[in-house]
């Protein structure tokens, strides 16, 4: 399975983390550290997953290493397929300090069966493609896709006009 994080990314953010423990980060040194695009956390803050530890006097926003521990989980947990809003939560759960593995256990459950779902589709879809593939190529001697022409829309035909009663 291929892993979002490369060894170098990992280094730098170990890196960032342990010069910056006292420091705070802006948002331009957060993303760089993080190795993700300064829109990213913004919408990730406007998402409620990471959030500024204080402001500067010039009013930025500075974020600390909790904020880069969030973002590399959350980095992570969309590796793992989690949604957002299942991100909140999880990142929720991870604050509450108490093992809440019923919860945890429940969310990825919850996302396997969509998982599985997905790949029900997907096999449908597969099956469909490779069905239009052939039709595609016994067609291509006439000239017309038969694709194209069994994706047309048929016309419908006219209703005849209901009688009015008196």
């Amino acid at each position: 399975m291929h892993s979002p994080w490369n060894i170098e990314a990992w280094f730098q953010v170990v890196r960032a983390r342990i010069m910056s423990i006292m420091d705070r980060y802006t948002i331009g040194q957060l993303a760089k550290a993080a190795n993700i695009p300064t829109s990213t956390i913004r919408y990730y803050e406007r998402r409620g997953l990471v959030l500024p530890a204080s402001r500067s006097d010039g009013n930025y926003r500075l974020f600390d290493a909790d904020a880069l521990d969030r973002l590399m989980f959350v980095r992570s947990a969309q590796g793992a397929g989690f949604t957002l809003s299942d991100i909140a939560e999880l990142l929720a759960l991870r604050e509450d300090r108490v093992a809440p593995c019923d919860e945890v256990q429940g969310l990825i459950s919850s996302r396997l069966d969509q998982v599985v779902e997905q790949i029900e589709h997907l096999k449908a879809v597969d099956g469909m493609l490779r069905d239009w593939l052939k039709v595609c190529k016994g067609a291509q001697h006439s000239g017309k896709c038969g694709v194209l022409v069994g994706l047309q829309p048929t016309k419908k035909k006219k209703c005849a006009k209901a009688k009015k009663t008196p």
